[in-house]
C-alpha cells in the first residue's frame, strides 16, 4: 500500500483527548494521508472506566474502532505506550510506529516519582492538575494561553476515578511492555523534547535500545507537550518516518 494511502491513527495521553492533536492535524494537512484521532478508554467521548485496566485492556479497546488496515500509529505518553502494545501483539496492524515523548524502562527513582503523581491525583485531583500544568507549560513556553487553558479543561473535566485507572496504567505500562519491545518490527521513531523531564531522552534512547529498528530524535528547547509546542517539528520527523515504512513487509 502506498504511504500516501496509508491511514494515520493518532492516540493521545492520559488525562487529554483526541482534541490535543488538533495543531497537529493542521499542519499535517492532506499530504501525508487520512488521519485519524482516537478518544483512549475513559477519555474524550469514551465511557468512565470502572475497574482496574491493563495495557493490554486499553489496546484492545483502541484495536477495535481503529481502522483495519495497516496504519501508521503515533502515539504520545500513555499513549506511545498503547502503540507499542499495539505494534507488538497485532503487527499485522501497524506500518509504522510513532512514540512521543514516551516512558520507557523506568528507573526506580523515575518510578517512585510516577507513584507520588498518581497518589497526588487521588488525594487532590485539582492540584495535580495545576501541577502538570505547571510542569508542562513553565514560563516563557511558546504554547498560547488559549492552548494552555483548553489543555487544562480538558484535563479538569475528566471523570477523575477513570482518570487513576488510566493513570495507574500509565505509572506501570512501562514495565508490562518492556519484555515485548525486542519483537516490535515495524520501522519505529521515539521522539522527545530535550527539556521533558517525565519522558526524557534517555527514556527514548532505551526505547532505540530495545526496538530493533528504531531511530531516536530529540527536539531542542521542547518538553512534554510537542504536539503544541513544537506540531511542525513533530510532523516532519513522521513524514521521515512514513517514508521508511514505505514496502514494510507486514508478513
Amino acid at each position: 500500500m502506498r504511504a500516501e494511502a496509508t491511514p494515520i491513527v493518532l492516540l493521545h495521553g492520559v488525562g487529554l483527548d483526541a482534541t490535543m492533536w488538533e495543531p497537529v492535524i493542521r499542519v499535517m494537512g492532506d499530504a501525508l494521508g487520512p488521519v485519524v484521532a482516537v478518544d483512549l478508554p475513559g477519555h474524550g467521548t469514551r465511557p468512565p472506566l470502572r475497574e482496574p485496566q491493563s495495557l493490554a485492556s486499553l489496546a484492545a479497546d483502541v484495536i477495535d474502532r481503529i481502522p483495519p488496515a495497516p496504519l501508521h500509529l503515533v502515539g504520545f505518553s500513555l499513549g506511545a505506550l498503547i502503540a507499542q502494545h499495539i505494534a507488538r501483539f497485532s503487527a499485522a496492524r501497524v506500518a509504522t510506529l510513532a512514540c512521543v515523548s514516551s516512558v520507557c524502562r523506568r528507573t526506580p527513582s523515575e518510578a517512585a516519582n510516577v507513584a507520588s503523581r498518581l497518589a497526588a491525583a487521588g488525594d487532590d485531583f485539582a492540584g495535580s492538575v495545576e501541577a502538570s500544568i505547571a510542569r508542562w507549560f513553565p514560563p516563557g513556553t511558546a504554547v498560547s494561553s488559549h492552548d494552555i487553558e483548553a489543555t487544562r479543561r480538558v484535563l479538569l473535566a475528566n471523570d477523575v476515578e477513570s482518570y487513576l485507572h488510566a493513570y495507574a496504567v500509565f505509572a506501570r505500562g512501562d514495565r508490562e511492555i518492556a519484555p515485548a519491545l525486542a519483537r516490535i518490527h515495524a520501522p519505529t521513531l521515539a521522539i522527545t523534547g530535550a527539556d521533558d523531564p517525565g519522558s526524557t531522552p534517555e527514556m527514548s534512547r532505551r526505547l532505540a535500545d530495545a526496538i530493533p529498528n528504531c531511530r531516536v530524535e530529540v527536539v531542542p528547547g521542547t518538553r512534554h507537550m510537542m504536539p503544541l509546542e513544537d506540531p511542525v517539528t513533530l510532523v516532519a520527523a513522521i513524514a521521515t518516518l512514513l517514508n521508511e515504512g514505505k514496502g514494510h513487509d507486514h508478513d
